[in-house]
């Protein structure tokens, strides 16, 4: 692989070349969107630095023999570590290539023509691109370094070994540790052309803290300047809230925005300064600017197919975007009613109520003063409060908005949080007990009585069709029951979190282990349904994906990984994998959980159908299952699978589009020929549906497709599907749908 990549040759799924805020910057240059010119320093760069300097070995050294509940031993590793990769020098070669990059960003010929003319060099930014930070569920805003307004050759070698030795600053090692993560981890690193943004901002393209009322509305935040200065929490913000449906601006909240980050033009570095009084509480951007910006967000969340937070940024007019990554954290709270005269008030950022002691924390010198079960109150935080937040009960600051580091964080951890108090560090008093009321905002002294309520926002309509949730992991089934059972449940990513490669479990002969992982996390959904059905996808996890996991290293490399060695056939290559599912599935069973099915993924024939129930029977599992419908091959071959006995089948739209019309889906260059409501693509669910309706298998889709396109639900439901499974914050939504599709 090249230390250098440019985003023509890259794409979302290339976050184990690049990381994964570069993946995403190519993924949204090649679609098309405004964003700054930009080059790639690739994860490989970063290995063949390591092993130029013989550093590999003396950091697993460092970090083996760290303890880490020990905060002195996590800070002194750190350092150490940091120290090797700072002194360390770049080979000649990777610096002959950034350099090089460098020069074509600014239009310089490959020839360095200093010597004779030395050339105007253009400010970049140098940002982390870390392989996992952006993973789902993860609570790592902003851990690694971002550097703006760099500038020269030395400079920017500089900050790119800054960047690699940001993957072990003490939070991040902390983080990987407590979430059983490899300390081996990987990184890329972004050189982008700066914009000198007069204004910047977040946008959400649905409202984090209100996921099902807000699913419509798109939520924009922004100060002056560099966007920075917003996420760090120290202005109040302006807040716009879009109709996603029709381009309403719904509410404008003007919050005083009395300094900005800007580039000093003597010194040319990015500097702190207060804003002149009429700027203050002007509105910051114009109402076309809001609308304009407003369809960027939507159009880059139709690109993806999920909610999205984009960082963005307005330089002499121009509406650039600067990152896009998928809302990783979308959860509904039950409402609860508060009885009382609040003592403070500010923005609900993370919803929810809790009660607990006030622990004032004005520096991080102070934050081992947190306990478990504290109110956390500060100006506001950083990602070095992330371990004192892990322990709070309750986050309460005096400034930020929706988009700060406390508020992004706090919803990820699920903890209540309110932000933009302005004087919540001088009302409040240390070893005070106050109740938050994050939902509202609300701050109460005391301990107040909450009357809990059943939430309001699930919609109470009965469909003919049932509507089932999608599950990735099981701590959401909980809040997921009301929905009419499971239709995928992923083994993949539940596995993920137990920071090895889930098929190196076999490799290393620890099957059984395997199986008690698999059965613990599955129960906990089969029970939050019963008796409702629960839908298991057997494996089917890409050669090239988690990679960067323990064993992932020993994954084939395949040419095209999506058409290649996965799910049954993989399984059926590798029957032990099988096995161990199969294993899980009748213990679930022999303990009454006889709610739960397993699904066969990118099956194409009826002899792995057979085969599968060969070796469920071997294991004495279950024999009845369901099938996914991902290629036309199975589609067009319905009737011999119904025949055969199956539980149901269950369409995959992605892949089944893909396969069907051709398309790699990664391809920006086809984004606008991939159609899952192509003609041919209505012909393989029409004749699928009705072949299962003949033969009385149910009928469903489980891809990205229901949640987002009413036309197409529309379509299935009125060709006779029974079932549609939709992502957690659709559930709502489609069944309104549904239920007025059914008349």
């Amino acid at each position: 692989m090249p230390f250098i990549l440019e985003p023509k040759h890259l794409g979302k799924d290339n976050v184990s070349q690049v990381g994964g805020k570069s993946a995403n910057l190519a993924e949204l240059i090649n679609a098309g969107f405004p964003v700054p010119d930009v080059f790639f320093v690739t994860v490989e760069a970063y290995n063949k630095f390591l092993e130029h300097n013989d550093l590999k070995a003396r950091i697993h050294e460092i970090a083996n023999n760290t303890d880490y509940s020990d905060v002195k031993s996590l800070t002194s590793s750190s350092e150490s570590i940091k120290k090797l990769i700072v002194e360390a020098k770049m080979p000649e070669e990777i610096k002959s290539a950034v350099l090089a990059a460098y020069r074509k960003l600014y239009g310089a010929p490959q020839l360095d023509i200093s010597i004779i003319k030395p050339m105007e060099k253009p400010f970049v930014s140098v940002r982390s691109s870390g392989v996992s930070e952006d993973a789902e569920g993860a609570s790592s805003a902003g851990q690694y370094e971002t550097f703006l307004n760099v500038r020269g050759d030395n400079d920017v070698i500089s900050k790119i070994k800054l960047c690699w030795a940001s993957l072990y600053t003490s939070r991040v090692m902390y983080y990987r540790h407590k979430n059983n993560q490899p300390q081996e981890s990987s990184i890329g690193v972004i050189i982008q052309r700066m914009v000198n943004s007069e204004k910047a901002g977040v946008a959400f393209t649905i409202d984090p803290t209100n996921p099902v009322k807000g699913a419509n509305h798109i939520i924009i935040e922004g100060c002056w300047g560099l966007g920075e200065t917003m996420v760090q929490g120290e202005v109040d913000p302006d807040r716009y809230i879009v109709n996603k449906e029709n381009g309403d601006i719904l509410e404008k909240h003007i919050g005083e925005k009395a300094v900005e980050r800007i580039r000093d033009p003597m010194t040319e570095a990015t500097v702190k300064k207060e804003v002149a009084i009429d700027r203050r509480s002007a509105q910051l951007l114009s109402d076309y600017e809001i609308l304009a910006l407003a369809a960027y967000c939507k159009k880059i969340e139709q690109h993806y197919g999920r909610p999205q937070d984009i960082e963005w940024g307005v330089e002499r007019k121009n509406i650039y975007i600067l990152q896009a990554r998928a809302v990783t954290t979308l959860e509904e709270k039950i409402t609860r009613k508060v009885e009382g005269t609040p003592i403070l008030e500010g923005y609900g950022a993370s919803p929810g109520v809790a009660t607990g002691v006030v622990k004032i924390i004005t520096n991080l010198d102070e934050i081992d003063k947190i306990q478990k079960g504290d109110v956390l109150v500060t100006e506001m935080t950083s990602p070095d409060y992330v371990p004192a937040m892990e322990k709070s009960v309750a986050i309460v600051t005096n400034s930020g908005g929706s988009t700060c580091h406390a508020a992004i964080v706090s919803r990820e951890l699920g903890i209540p949080c309110i932000v933009g108090t302005k004087k919540a560090t001088e009302v409040l008093k240390e070893g005070m007990r106050i109740t938050v009321d994050a939902s509202n905002g609300k701050v109460y002294p005391g301990e107040v009585e909450i009357e809990t309520q059943e939430s309001e926002e699930h919609l109470d309509i009965k469909t003919k069709t049932d509507v089932k949730v999608n599950l990735a992991f099981p701590e959401t089934a909980e809040k997921a029951k009301y929905a009419d059972g499971v239709g995928l449940m992923r083994l993949e990513h539940m596995l993920t979190k137990t920071g090895m490669h889930p098929i190196e479990y076999i490799r290393q002969g620890k099957s059984q282990e395997l199986t008690d992982i698999i059965f613990e996390n599955v129960e906990k959904v089969a029970q939050a349904f019963y008796p409702k059905h629960v839908w298991v996808r057997s494996l089917d996890a890409r050669t090239d994906e988690f990679r960067n996991m323990k064993g992932g290293e020993n994954e084939p490399t395949e040419d095209n990984p999506m058409l290649g060695w996965h799910g049954i056939r993989r399984s059926l290559d590798e029957p032990e994998i099988l096995k161990a599912e199969l294993r899980a599935l009748k213990m679930l069973h022999d303990k009454g959980l006889d709610n739960v099915v397993w699904e066969l993924p990118f099956i194409i024939n009826v002899n792995e159908l057979r085969k599968s129930k060969e070796i469920a029977k071997e294991v004495g599992a279950p024999e009845n299952f369901g099938i996914m419908v991902e290629t036309p091959a199975c589609a067009l071959n319905i009737e011999e699978f119904c025949r055969a006995g199956i539980a149901f089948a269950s369409f995959g739209s992605n892949d089944l589009t893909q396969t069907a019309l051709g398309i790699d889906r990664n391809n920006a260059r086809l984004i606008e020929l991939f159609d899952e409501m192509h003609p041919g693509m209505k012909f393989l669910f029409k004749h699928v549906i009705e072949t299962c309706n003949k033969y009385g298998v149910e009928s469903s889709i489980c891809g990205e497709l229901p949640s987002n396109r009413k036309d197409a639900v529309e379509f299935l439901v009125k060709t006779g599907i029974k079932s549609l499974s939709v992502n957690i914050d659709a559930i709502d939504k489609v069944r309104k749908w549904v239920s007025e599709i059914e008349g």
